[in-house]
């Protein structure tokens, strides 16, 4: 193309592809898509100025049969491109970048926009001078040259374009240009600079042997002969294991060289030479009235973009002109909130405005779109003035879409061209690197941003070593290493409160218009899981419609509560899906499949061992994989041993486990965390009832890790922990399961939540179960819903329907032949004539409950209705007979060894005798009640013979009358239970009426 008819390109719009593919327009990097968009542009990159026929892209983009459609995917990735590069075009202006050609595209770059443009000139006139002889300047040419390479061609694009022969073309290119290197620099003799570089091709490509011999050779005339031999020993070792062959004539010529001693050593540079000189004693003078722009890697002097490990070295000393640098990114103007953290954060520079005593490093962690970079920002825009000599930030890329992180060395060599040092004076070795940075820091105030790190191995390198400048690094790992052996300072961010995310919401929509519709904007808040990223994506979109009211956003949240799609804005960077996906990516495959599982726990915390039951695994196997998970903070430990996340993040791990995991596999997955559930629960709720017949249950599903209880205390408060996760269980199952987990985890908790007085949840609850049971056809679980409804009916004076719900559990367990149940059926019906008033029939029914409990030596049975039929008796005011009865229940459950029986019998002989007077008789037996409750931690019933008691002392003791209330009262309002009120108001007519009571701690 004759230089008339070049293109002109806009030199502003600078790439990268020997490494990660990058792109610049000015001084912004840009973000260049989706995996295939990127292949599109490295594909035309890799052969700019040349027309790249279609069918060639389409090779390129799909290894199998490419889709119908896939030219209209290039097609409209070509469309994409062409806005990112050059936003300014319109439907009237031709593209001049990426244009049309010969049945496909090229893009247009000139050499100094491209570092492989700029490679290949280095390289060519470092060809042309080894030819003419001048063999020093051609092995500093391909020195200058190779320095532009920070990885392979396009690191990090799927490997179905990667395995594309052309980038493999390029990558042949650098190899021969280390080998040419190597040549020149041995006929030149001076090699120091080009070992490092050899050094790393040759480990890149263990098996290549002329390059091994180059670093034989490399060594030998470093002075190194030792190593070289030792490392043809290594190359002979591994060619032998791995390829069955010995080493070739090339390789062995270079062993026998050094052996013979014939290799020429290098010519050392006389002393004070700048290729000898010791970076420590580099300047810096730091207050000079230079302003840094913070610019695109390449963007001063040297190569431009792609500047980094093994950058070239001149000839002139390592002094840098006087350069401040201010490379903060804008700070984010409706910043709001985050008080705590930015208190936390002000304490890491020294109140009196002196220097720390040692280096300060703070490492902020928190999951993806919390807000942890525009935190690190806002606290560092406000504290410039701390660090009049500058401020350092570089985005690290830990979690990029494209998922190539940036290396240290590329990092401190952005930093390094930052503080003013040319390209050509950065060492060859990232030792020799961060030597050179940490001089030029000493004793400076420099602020340091590294943000979105991926490990703390990324990190170190890039720590000051001086007290008097700062570290902020922000990263989704929490970095424990940094804090274990740098003294890091974490803070560890989390989502906004609801106040929090109101004010953000009032910065962004006005303080007016979310007022008026407050209910609606805590809505927002909560389906936005109050995740500042999901926020401020909603309230772009409220901007957009300023008379939406928040109502109608609202709502449209809640219909799409399942789906991330709703927050899709066309950007990676703020897309949430995009944006978790960068962490997801990075996982193992064992922590990669148990999150996508994780969506299926309940919301307030799992347990290990639930995760263990869902992933199918052992807990000792468990640990390490969540151990990953939460330093990718994907899932967090709010509580020691209890694990969660947001709903978005839960979102997210429902769509990917739809998306790539089997129904079975899902299907499994679930069973094993209900039968965790359903089973650890009737564990614990057999130990804790022991005078309840324990429901069977069919056998756990394999894998499923089923927790044991040995001790009451331990039981109910796993029980009261875990409540939530019960009941979602009934609620999930019934509605999206089979329906078999729902009834028996329902009737698991039929007492646990009768203690706890929550009637109205207990009949939502077991109506959803009972709809569930009759979906499934399940006969057995019909009737216990029925029976368990029945009976928290009668408890809230429904009566009708709980005899309705009584008489049909009866019949359906009669047919079942069901005897055990047939008859508690029969007691709950008694309970049901006694709170009508009709003792007799009450009588009538404990007499066929007793008769089929000695039917099959049922005692504890016995036991519980000869307790309820002295009860009975002391409605009918037949103190005497009930005394008889609760000393045959107290025998008959003590022989039995059942102590709630026992318990409970202790307390009926406690009113029988205060009814007839007996004052003493009464409390001792109120003090037996007691003391068995209290082994058994049964608060609820704790709380019932207190109140027992209490009615006893109120005529005698009327102060310690009140003392045993006032303990119930406080008992039973930890429990939320009803009857809360109702002794309120007993003391009230004792007139004293405490403040309401909170939780207490029972001595058992």
């Amino acid at each position: 193309m004759s230089p008339e008819n070049q293109p002109t390109v806009d030199l502003a719009l600078r790439f990268s592809v020997l490494g990660p593919l990058r792109a610049w327009r000015h001084a912004t990097e840009l973000s260049l898509g989706p995996p295939k968009q990127r292949s599109l542009l490295a594909l035309l990159l890799v052969q700019a100025d040349r027309p790249v026929p279609l069918h060639r892209i389409v090779d390129a983009l799909w290894d199998e049969e490419p889709p119908e459609h896939a030219v209209n995917v290039v097609h409209r990735h070509v469309g994409s491109l062409r806005r990112l590069l050059e936003p300014e075009l319109t439907r009237r202006t031709g593209a001049r970048v990426l244009v049309r050609a010969a049945g496909g595209y090229r893009l247009n770059t000139e050499d100094e926009a491209l570092d492989l443009l700029r490679f290949r000139r280095l390289r060519d006139a470092a060809q042309a001078a080894s030819a003419a002889g001048r063999l020093a300047e051609a092995a500093g040419l391909h020195v200058r040259a190779l320095s532009l390479w920070l990885g392979r061609t396009a690191e990090g694009l799927p490997r179905t374009a990667y395995s594309h022969a052309v980038f493999a073309g390029v990558d042949a290119e650098y190899l021969h240009a280390v080998r040419d290197a190597a040549d020149a620099a041995l006929a030149a003799g001076d090699t120091s600079r080009v070992l490092p570089l050899v050094r790393r091709a040759a480990e890149s490509e263990p098996l290549n042997e002329c390059l091994q011999a180059r670093l034989v050779l490399v060594l030998a005339a470093e002075g190194l002969a030792a190593q070289a031999l030792d490392h043809y020993q290594v190359v002979r070792s591994r060619l032998t294991s791995e390829l069955g062959v010995d080493p070739g004539s090339e390789l062995r010529e270079a062993q026998i060289r050094v052996l013979r001693g014939t290799v020429v050593p290098t010519r050392r540079p006389p002393f004070g030479d700048p290729r000898t000189a010791d970076t420590s004693g580099a300047t810096f003078p730091g207050t000079g009235t230079g302003t840094g722009t913070g610019a695109s890697p390449g963007a001063g002097a040297g190569e431009g973009p792609g500047a980094g490990p093994g950058t070239s070295r001149g000839t002139g000393p390592v002094t840098t002109p006087g350069v401040r640098p201010a490379q903060l990114p804008a700070d984010l103007h409706a910043f709001t909130g985050r008080r705590a953290e930015l208190d936390w954060m002000r304490d890491l520079l020294p109140a009196d405005g002196g220097t720390p005593a040692a280096v300060v490093i703070s490492a902020i962690g928190g999951a993806p779109g919390v807000g942890k970079t525009t935190l690190a920002l806002h606290w560092a825009h406000r504290n410039t003035r701390h660090f009049p000599d500058g401020q350092l930030y570089v985005n690290l890329r830990g979690y990029d879409p494209a998922g190539v992180a940036l290396t240290p060395s590329a990092a401190i060599c952005y930093f390094l061209e930052a503080l003013g040092v040319p390209a050509e004076d950065i060492p060859p070795s990232l030792d020799g690197q961060a030597a050179l940075y940490r001089s030029l820091l000493a004793g400076r105030r420099v602020l340091v941003v590294l943000d979105n790190a991926r490990s703390a191995e990324q990190v170190r390198p890039l720590l000051p070593g001086t007290p008097t400048c700062v570290t902020v690094i922000t990263s989704r790992e929490q970095l424990h290493g940094l804090v274990a052996a740098n003294g890091a300072r974490s803070l560890r961010l989390g989502i906004l409160t609801v106040t929090e995310s109101i004010e953000f919401m009032s910065k962004r929509l006005g303080a007016e218009r979310v007022a008026a519709d407050r209910q609606a904007a805590i809505g927002i808040a909560e389906q936005c899981g109050r995740l500042p990223l999901a926020l401020a994506i909603v309230c772009a979109r409220a901007e957009g419609h300023p008379s939406a009211p928040l109502a109608d956003i609202a709502a449209e949240l809640a219909e799409s509560r399942d789906d991330l799609g709703v927050f899709a804005v066309g950007d990676p960077a703020t897309d949430p899906r995009s944006v978790f996906s960068w962490s997801y990516r990075t996982l193992t495959p064992e922590a990669a499949r148990l999150f996508r599982l994780l969506w299926m726990c309940p919301p307030h915390g799992v347990s290990v061992q639930a995760v263990a039951s869902l992933a199918g695994l052992t807990t000792a196997r468990t640990r390490p994989v969540l151990s990953e998970l939460t330093r990718a903070s994907l899932w967090t430990e709010p509580a020691p041993g209890l694990y969660g996340s947001h709903e978005l993040l839960r979102t997210f791990s429902q769509e990917l486990s739809l998306a790539e995991d089997p129904t079975e596999a899902r299907e499994d997955a679930r069973r094993r965390l209900f039968d965790h559930y359903l089973h650890s629960a009737r564990g614990a709720a057999t130990l804790l009832y022991t005078h309840r017949e324990p429901l069977p249950l069919p056998e756990a599903a394999p894998g499923t890790q089923v927790l044991s209880f040995t001790d009451t205390d331990r039981a109910a408060t796993w029980l009261e922990r875990e409540m939530p996760a019960l009941e979602a269980v009934i609620t999930r199952d019934s509605g999206h399961g089979t329906g078999a987990h729902a009834w028996r985890m329902a009737a698991t908790l039929e007492l646990v939540l009768d203690r706890r007085g929550r009637r109205e949840e207990q009949i939502e609850l077991h109506t959803t179960a009972l709809a569930g049971a009759q979906r499934l056809g399940e006969t057995l679980g019909e009737a216990h819903m029925h029976r368990v409804l029945g009976f928290a009916h009668v408890r809230t004076n429904d009566h009708a329907r709980g005899a309705a719900h009584l008489e049909r559990a009866l019949e359906l367990f009669t047919d079942l032949g069901d005897v055990p149940f047939t008859a508690l059926t029969h007691r709950y019906l008694a309970f049901l004539a006694n709170v009508r008033q009709d003792h007799r029939e009450a009588l009538a029914q404990y007499k066929i409950a007793c008769a089929l409990y000695t039917r099959t030596r049922a005692y504890v049975g016995i036991a519980s209705v000869t307790n309820e039929v002295a009860w009975t008796r002391l409605l009918l005011h037949e103190y005497e007979e009930a005394l008889g009865d609760c000393r045959r229940a107290v025998r008959i459950a003590n022989r039995s060894g059942n102590r709630n029986i026992e318990a409970a019998a202790w307390d009926t002989m406690g009113v029988a005798h205060h009814r007839l007077g007996q004052h003493d008789e009464a409390l001792e037996a109120f003090d037996h009640a007691l003391t068995h409750y209290r082994a058994l931690n049964d608060a609820s019933l704790i709380a019932d013979t207190l109140v027992h008691r209490g009615e006893a002392l109120a005529v005698t003791s009327p102060q310690e009358a009140r003392r045993s209330w006032n303990e119930a009262l406080a008992i039973l309002d930890a429990l939320g239970h009803t009857e809360a009120d109702r002794l309120r108001e007993l003391l009230k007519e004792h007139d004293e009426v405490p403040a309401r009571s909170g939780p207490v701690t029972i001595n058992i």
